[in-house]
């Protein structure tokens, strides 16, 4: 009897190495099949500089980008020197083949006003320019070099012809109501001070993420009060325009400011209606052909939802692509290696942002098999990923590190490796296999 069960477990051992040499033998077919397909269909982009041409991407543009008029392209980090570099050669490239001139960012509405009048060809420097932005991420050479590219561009053009710059996001209230006085001043408009004094209040008022505060939500039906006041009044046609937006970010701030604590994932969904409603009112109102382009997180730009696959949160990408349909293209990134910053939370030596070397692509993402194609930086059209590649790569469940505001988090690592598929995420992909950090030196 026991020789018996002895030979059993022999073959049962034995027949558990098949199964696993099996097994590896067809990951590892299905691997190389993959590299295969990529290498050869891959398009390579020479390199991450913004000034050069996007030569290879030229001659293979795939016609749902051709054809595309709103472009979202995204970051898998903020912290990345070269997806800013790349993201701004791309922006150039569409602004000299498909005339986009419309560029929205990932940043306040409070930034443009002082950014479009330098641009424009304004008195100033680039570096003082920069001080319009309320995200921190923003002050880098990198996007400095960007705004200059701009200004650069619209000299001696019409206003027409001009590159116009956009802020979408609604986390900062700051100087809205001052721009609300001056427009009702200038125009004589009679308003109930007290109405004022609120949007003074919820303008210059910061939000609490650590409580919540009732006092948003009470707010909100006075500043609509406010606004229909102004719509009351004898001002009419178009000049209306400039103190309706700036109310209505306002109030969309204050409306998200009410939603602070409230139950997860709410703040965040609502965050990203509002920048989507804010992207179609810019189209639709400022764009001279309804085309525009814009520079975000991969979390936002993408085509189907935050974070991971089947989360069902909806974010900006969602709305753009159930709106647009076709004429929204969204682009996201991904990368192997290389130096990137985190934001440390240590009550003793204080918080700092800390640089990390990651050597190696993470076993199981979509980055190990990635690094392994024969180009340093290339772009995937997902749309023939899904109609001609075999193996599948891009439409399965694979992991991605989600890199937010607070930069790289090693530990735990689960907590930023999620999965996604990427086909049904973005209509583009580009991939990096070395990144590394921006230059913050704004006097380099």
């Amino acid at each position: 009897m026991f020789e018996l069960n002895n030979q059993i477990h022999i073959m049962k051992k034995k027949y558990l190495i098949l199964v696993l040499l099996f097994s590896l033998f067809n990951v590892n077919g299905q691997n190389k099949e993959t590299i295969k397909w990529i290498n050869e269909n891959a398009i390579e982009i020479e390199d991450a500089s913004p000034d050069s041409e996007l030569i290879v991407f030229k001659n293979n543009t795939p016609n749902k980008f051709a054809n595309a008029k709103v472009f979202g392209f995204g970051e898998a980090s903020h912290n990345t020197k070269q997806f800013f570099d790349i993201k701004a050669k791309f922006f150039k490239h569409l602004v000299k083949t498909q005339g986009v001139k419309t560029f929205i960012m990932e940043e306040s509405y409070q930034a443009e006003s002082g950014i479009n009048e330098w641009i424009s060809g304004g008195k100033g420097d680039v570096k003082t320019i920069a001080k319009n932005f309320n995200i921190g991420f923003w002050y880098t050479k990198e996007i400095l070099n960007l705004l200059q590219w701009m200004r650069n561009y619209n000299l001696n053009k019409a206003k027409e012809n001009q590159i116009q710059f956009y802020g979408m996001d609604i986390q900062i209230g700051k100087s809205i109501s001052q721009e609300i006085r001056e427009f009702i001043n200038t125009h004589k408009i009679t308003i109930d001070e007290k109405l004022l004094m609120i949007a003074d209040s919820c303008s210059s008022k910061e939000i609490d993420y650590s409580k919540s505060d009732n006092w948003w939500q009470l707010q909100i039906p006075k500043l609509n009060k406010l606004k229909q006041q102004i719509l009351d009044s004898k001002i009419k046609g178009e000049k209306y325009k400039p103190v309706i937006r700036s109310l209505n970010y306002l109030i969309a701030y204050t409306e998200y400011a009410s939603k602070a604590k409230s139950k997860y994932p709410e703040n965040t969904e609502f965050r990203d209606l509002k920048m989507f409603e804010n992207v179609k009112w810019i189209v639709e109102n400022e764009s001279k052909n309804g085309k525009a382009f814009i520079w975000a997180h991969n979390e936002h730009i993408n085509k189907k939802e935050m974070y991971y696959s089947g989360s069902d949160i909806i974010n900006l990408g969602r709305h753009l692509k159930d709106y647009y349909k076709d004429n929204y293209y969204s682009v996201g990134f991904d990368f192997g290696i290389g130096k990137i910053n985190g934001f440390i939370i240590d009550k003793k030596k204080g918080n700092h942002w800390k640089t990390y070397n990651i050597e190696k692509p993470f076993k199981r993402t979509y980055a190990k098999t990635l690094m392994s194609i024969n180009k340093d930086i290339y772009f995937i059209d997902l749309q023939k990923a899904i109609e001609s590649d075999s193996s599948n790569f891009f439409s399965e469940k694979n992991k991605h590190l989600l890199i937010a505001a607070g930069g790289y988090q090693p530990k735990p690592i689960h907590k930023i490796m999620i999965s996604k598929i990427y086909t049904e995420t973005y209509d583009g992909l580009i991939f990096v296999k070395e990144i590394s950090k921006p230059e913050y030196n704004l006097d380099k």
